[in-house]
């Protein structure tokens, strides 16, 4: 059955069918919440909250994309949660926790030990940089760099013109640049700046 014959079924209260729609969405709805939030048990609240969401606002579906109207529930569960924790403002990355788990996910077996050291905390200060943006650069950059979403699925589910997601991405994409080049030791060599390479 293709995805409108199960929005059709799901409209007319056929839970077996939007289970199945959400079965299509749920792991990219699961990595852009958690993402967002940095915390896995709000990430699956956030995910499931919108399931929820959307089973009961299916008869307001207008049709489009099942995916980007999804995400939009998901996405402003994760601003919600945000306002009700304060943490639009996070100023500094040494106050945002590590994962310890993201970057052991990302070990080669064929690696040394200083290498894997390098790359770990690399991918840590990543992290944490990713999550020092502000909520919609966040989502930008999550959805259209991490995730591959089109920009313009992007801007139907951030509910922003096209002009407003790329104004976002290249913003995120700076602040990230900005942020690696103050740490551009842990960069392979092929990634410094000349100037960096050179100590200036």
């Amino acid at each position: 059955m293709d995805e409108q014959a199960l929005i059709a079924a799901a409209v007319r209260g056929e839970l077996r069918a939007f289970n199945q729609l959400l079965q299509h969405h749920q792991a990219l709805a699961y990595n852009v919440a958690y993402r967002m939030l940095d915390d896995t048990d709000a990430a699956a609240d956030a995910v499931q909250e919108a399931a929820i969401k959307a089973f009961r606002g299916l008869k307001t579906y207008r049709g489009g994309s099942f995916k980007a109207w999804f995400l939009r529930i998901v996405t402003n569960n994760c601003y919600d949660w945000l306002r009700a924790r304060g943490r639009h403002g996070v100023s500094s990355l040494d106050d945002l926790a590590e994962d310890p788990d993201y970057a052991e996910a990302l070990v080669h077996p064929g690696e040394g030990p200083e290498a894997r050291a390098l790359r770990e905390e690399l991918s840590a200060f990543i992290s944490r940089s990713v999550n020092s943006l502000p909520p919609d650069q966040r989502l930008t950059l999550v959805l259209a760099d991490i995730e591959g979403v089109p920009y313009q699925e992007v801007a139907d589910i951030c509910n922003v013109p096209l002009g407003t997601v790329k104004s976002r991405l290249s913003r995120a994409r700076a602040r990230l640049r900005d942020l690696l080049m103050q740490r551009a030791e842990l960069l392979p060599q092929r990634y410094r700046l000349e100037n960096d390479i050179d100590g200036r």
